[in-house]
């Protein structure tokens, strides 16, 4: 997936709230909405060098969103709302071991009470597969998630829920950088999450990993990384 032109480099200042950092470009401070609900504490520290990509929608009270941040030389994809775009991407182009022999891909599709990011679909075959973002990166395995998630054990149930003849349900982790060998669910951080998709895998959930290459022009996803499981 291509990025935005003209990404402006800054340095970060501090994170107001949730959706919105103070970033210095040029040498004033601008704002910045940041598309990630999660701590992204490995990312954010005082100085770390950001890459703005400026909005287009016209009535924004912010003039940039982060796109990228660069960590210890290793460039992270921030944003959360791209892994659907890119596992979507991939399953067109070439689609990897698991998520073949599907002709069709939907977005935002209803299940239960919630909207699952993708669903394949092959004649009666159909397949839900829920995209979680993954930035923090500890030793080389890809973690998540970085705080609890309610939403994510909610996801993870109604997956399971959905599993029958064939119906098919997967979670795929994006990991939106490239520096990791493997995936681990961080239990530390959310064990009740962690307890819900081991649950769902029991049900027949299956679980995908992969990691991206991200550069300043684009990021896609590259291949498929180990579960380890405790």
């Amino acid at each position: 997936m291509e990025l935005a032109t003209g990404l402006q480099r800054a340095t970060f200042v501090r994170r107001d709230n949730r959706f919105l950092v103070t970033a210095m470009a040029e040498s004033r401070e601008v704002k910045a909405h940041l598309a990630n609900s999660g701590r992204v504490r490995e990312l954010l520290v005082p100085g770390a060098v950001l890459y703005l990509a400026p909005a287009g929608a016209p009535g924004r009270k912010t003039a940039f969103d982060v796109q990228l941040v660069e960590a210890a030389g290793v460039l992270v994809s921030a944003d959360a709302r791209l892994p659907p775009r890119l596992l979507a991407e991939r399953i067109l182009a070439s689609p990897p071991d698991g998520l073949a022999g599907y002709d069709q891909v939907s977005s935002e599709v209803k299940l239960g009470k919630s909207r699952i990011d993708l669903m394949l679909s092959a004649g009666a075959e159909k397949m839900y597969v829920e995209t979680k973002s993954v930035t923090l990166v500890t030793d080389g395995v890809g973690l998540f998630p970085d705080s609890p998630t309610a939403r994510g054990r909610k996801h993870v149930v109604e997956l399971a829920e959905a599993v029958g003849p064939q119906v098919r349900a997967a979670v795929a982790f994006v990991i939106q950088r490239p520096d990791v060998a493997a995936f681990m669910i961080n239990n530390a951080a959310d064990p009740e999450f962690a307890e819900a998709l081991e649950t769902a895998h029991r049900g027949g959930v299956e679980v995908f990993a992969f990691r991206c290459a991200v550069t300043p022009r684009e990021i896609r996803i590259t291949d498929a990384v180990p579960w380890l499981r405790p």
